[in-house]
């Protein structure tokens, strides 16, 4: 029998983690054995997310696939399927299917510095990168994390930003656009007001950018003006995607489908594609 490609597999919520605010992040393991074994994934790539009797939505992985025997998705309440997801319990089953997508280039940027630039909830995707190049810590050159929310309450992470602080020729800076007076004492502002602060080599660092879409462009009119070439920035265009696997079509951009080619694509090549990020 024609094994039916919507349909997704069961997982059990393991653990559920308050993240930050409105933000929470899910520990899955898949019920199959067999598929809980065999499961891998890029960082980069996303599953679509079966809340039964509310529908789907495409969620990017944030953990590492150097985690066995389970996975972890972080998911912001905005919508009709993630809302219902919040309300779930640990020991509940929803569905899952995938992996989809391209990734982000790994092996692609070994021996390059790295700079990562998050808002928001766009730090879940990035995160999985983050933990596996930290996992191979000698093939990466300095790795600077620059993270910006809003205000505090919306920095997920927090656990692991600290860790990343702490490793060998790296650096975390944080940022808040507004900061209630509870003794915040890091900086205030757009994020991007992080780049004058940390010393780069331009001409060996990959720069990865996730957020709002409008932080996306302005964080990317900042690397191009600081002499950043078009392929070294490598960012994601998940808020177009619908079914994962290219038949309903609100994905495409140009000739290609976000879900099949992407989500992860350059600069140079959303340029090319005539994406007016």
């Amino acid at each position: 029998m024609t094994e039916n490609i919507y349909a997704p597999h069961l997982v059990t919520i393991e653990k559920i983690r308050n993240e930050a605010e409105g933000v929470k992040t899910f520990t899955l393991t898949f019920k199959d054995p067999v598929e809980r074994e065999s499961f891998n994934y890029r960082p980069g790539q996303f599953g679509e997310v079966t809340v039964f009797g509310a529908g789907e939505a495409p969620i990017s992985i944030t953990s590492s696939p150097v985690n066995k025997g389970y996975f972890e998705l972080s998911v912001a309440g905005v919508g009709k399927v993630t809302q219902a997801l919040h309300l779930k319990r640990e020991g509940d089953i929803i569905g899952f299917r995938g992996p989809y997508g391209n990734g982000f280039p790994f092996d692609e940027v070994k021996s390059n510095d790295i700079l990562f630039v998050a808002g928001g909830i766009g730090l879940a995707p990035l995160r999985s990168l983050i933990n596996q190049m930290f996992s191979e810590r000698n093939k990466f050159g300095k790795i600077s994390i620059l993270y910006g929310a809003r205000y505090p309450a919306l920095l997920c992470f927090r656990d692991d930003i600290s860790r990343w602080a702490e490793l060998k020729n790296s650096e975390v800076l944080l940022t808040v656009d507004t900061a209630p007076d509870n003794g915040w004492q890091n900086n205030i502002g757009v994020v991007g007001s992080l780049l004058p602060k940390i010393n780069m080599n331009i001409e060996n660092t990959t720069a990865f950018v996730c957020g709002p879409p409008i932080m996306i462009h302005f964080i990317i009119l900042d690397l191009l003006k600081l002499g950043f070439k078009k392929d070294r920035i490598i960012t994601t265009m998940e808020r177009r995607m619908e079914c994962g696997l290219g038949k309903c079509g609100h994905c495409n951009i140009g000739e290609k489908y976000v879900c099949l080619d992407g989500p992860v694509f350059s600069y140079q090549q959303l340029e090319e594609l005539g994406e007016n990020i």
